[in-house]
Formats: structure tokens, C-alpha cells, sequence
């Protein structure tokens, strides 16, 4: 019916009309939160570029996986920082590194939590690429999945729950679910980032997680912004044993993350990186936007898009928003 007889604005005259006939929720169980834990230090070192996160010693972890569990945030994400770094990612596979640690001081401490594990080099390469390096000096992919499936074995047999493969190499989910499978491992899930692009968005991630490349740039593994290309990614991931699929970045590529959930409708995860963190941030401290307000809309966009899963840095504040 056209106007006068329809008016859309009948349905919004108060809160609980709105919520009503709202089409989509937000709650604290779509929430996955993400964590820095940094070896050799005692106290947590705040990142500049991310006001409000931290480096953080598994001790203070442990004290954040506490508080979100209060909260009902189901997962954290786990990112590791070593003592030490070198060309063939050293650190990354030791059953006594940082991330395995954390992992089983959360285990020890936390119950129910879900535990999901970054699987990539880059925190653990002096050069900061997502892989190791051929003598020609390219990141040599098939190499790389050997060490990316030995990454993996470690975090799971400290607890972890979930691994989720990062570095956008060609073949590492098959290679990481043979892996898990032959170890005995055939219920611990995969989280893929399956569409990540070679975004302008990651640079506050890279000082909080100390990866920035020493040379060059990522675009060689990282995709370019194209849409069949992603479909083509999270089709070979689902082929190869991803249990859930990853859109990173999420604001800039809404329109993928609708494209996946409707092409292959299984679990979607969003990634609200550090430069969407970031640039929100800035502008609230300069009294141009409402931070809660705007977190709030970008986080309900990517629902909207298809994600049934979000990682923000945002998450212990909204679900403390949401839990009043």
C-alpha cells in the first residue's frame, strides 16, 4: 500500500515496538575476542596504535578470559608474540611456546571458554612474512603448510579448541586437517581465513602482534579485492575441512560476506580488524562521532552481511553493554 495508507514509522514510535519487528539480534554469543600474549614480560604493554589493548603476559590472560567468560562471551582468539624470532619460524612449533602456554593456562583456569589459536608465522619470522622463504626469496607455499600443520599439532595438545590458519597459503587447510586427523585430533575444528585480502586496514595489528614485513608486502599471498576470487578460496577451504570460513576485513567487504553466507551457507565469520578499531577510536577521542553508537552499527552491519561470528577488539565492551 502506498502512502498515507502504509506508514513505515508506525513501527518505530517506541524502543519496544523496534525491537519487536528488529530483523536482526546482536548478542554476547556472536562475540569472539581477540588476544595479544607476548613472552618474557610481567606487565601488559599498551599498543598505541589500538587504545585499550594490550601485549599481554598469559597471567593477564588468564584475568581477561575470566572476564569474558562473566560476560558469556563464548571464544577468545589467541595471537602470540615469541622471545625470539628467525627465517624458519623456530618458535612457532614448540610444544613450550607462548600461545601453548597461555592455551593451557586458560584450560586450567577457565571453564567452558572456547580457545581459538592463530596459525600463522608471521609473529614468528624475523622478516615478518606469512611463511618461510625460498632461496629466491619468495614465500615458498608448500614448505610453509608443512610448518603451519606442525604449528597446529602443539596448540591442540595444549587444549585448544579451534585453529584457525591465517597466512592465506594454497593447501594449508587440507595439509593442518591431515595433520589433525593422523594425530588423533579428528574433533578439533577449523577456522579459516578463507577471503583475506591484502588490506590497508591490518597496520595497528601489526605493531600489536610485531609482523610487519621486513620487505615488500603481502599482495603475492593475500588476495586482491575481487569477488569470484573469494567464493573460489572458501570453496577450496569447505573442500578441504574448514568448519568455519573467515571474511577479513569485514567493513571494507560486506558485500563478500553476503555473497559466502549465500553461496554456501555454513558458519561466517567476520574479522572487525585494528584499522576499523582504530579509526573509530581516533575519531571518537576527537569529539566526531559517538564510539558506542558507531561500534554498535558496524558490528550490526556485519551481522546483517551473513556473519554468524565476529572477532573485535570491541568484544568485552559490548557484551557489557548488552548484558545491562
Amino acid at each position: 500500500m502506498p502512502f498515507p495508507e502504509m506508514r513505515m514509522r508506525r513501527l518505530r514510535r517506541s524502543e519496544n515496538l523496534r525491537r519487536m519487528v528488529r530483523e536482526y539480534s546482536l548478542s554476547t554469543a556472536d562475540l569472539i575476542m581477540p588476544l595479544f600474549v607476548r613472552a618474557g614480560i610481567d606487565e601488559p604493554l599498551p599498543i598505541l596504535s589500538m587504545p585499550g589493548v594490550f601485549q599481554l603476559p598469559v597471567a593477564h590472560v588468564v584475568e581477561q578470559c575470566r572476564r569474558a567468560s562473566d560476560l558469556e562471551i563464548p571464544a577468545v582468539i589467541l595471537f602470540g608474540i615469541p622471545a625470539a624470532k628467525n627465517a624458519v619460524a623456530s618458535e612457532a612449533t614448540r610444544d613450550d611456546g607462548i600461545v601453548q602456554s597461555a592455551v593451557r593456562a586458560i584450560k586450567d583456569n577457565v571453564e567452558g571458554l572456547v580457545v581459538i589459536t592463530d596459525v600463522c608465522l608471521c609473529e614468528y619470522t624475523d622478516h615478518g612474512h606469512c611463511g618461510v622463504l625460498s632461496d629466491a626469496g619468495e614465500v615458498d607455499n608448500d614448505a610453509t603448510i608443512e610448518i603451519l600443520a606442525a604449528q597446529g599439532l602443539p596448540h591442540v595438545r595444549a587444549g585448544a579448541d579451534v585453529v584457525a590458519p591465517s597466512d592465506m597459503m594454497d593447501g594449508r587447510v587440507g595439509r593442518i586437517r591431515s595433520a589433525l586427523d593422523s594425530s588423533g585430533f579428528k574433533d578439533v575444528a577449523i577456522m579459516s581465513y578463507s577471503a583475506k585480502y591484502a588490506s590497508a586496514f591490518y597496520g595497528p595489528f601489526r605493531e600489536a602482534a610485531d609482523s610487519t614485513p621486513q620487505f615488500g608486502d603481502r599482495r603475492g599471498y593475500q588476495m586482491d579485492f575481487n569477488g569470484d576470487e573469494a567464493l573460489r578460496e572458501v570453496a577450496m577451504d569447505i573442500e578441504e575441512g574448514a568448519d568455519i570460513v573467515m571474511v577479513k576485513p569485514a567493513m571494507a567487504c560486506l558485500d563478500i560476506l553476503r555473497r559466502v553466507k549465500e553461496t554456501f551457507r555454513v558458519p561466517l565469520a567476520a574479522y572487525n580488524v585494528s584499522g576499523e578499531f582504530a579509526m573509530v577510536k581516533a575519531a571518537a577521542e576527537a569529539g566526531w562521532i559517538d564510539e558506542k553508537k558507531a561500534r554498535l552499527e558496524m558490528l550490526y552491519a556485519m551481522k546483517r552481511a551473513g556473519a554468524d561470528m565476529i572477532v573485535t577488539y570491541w568484544a568485552l565492551e559490548v557484551a557489557d553493554e548488552l548484558s545491562r
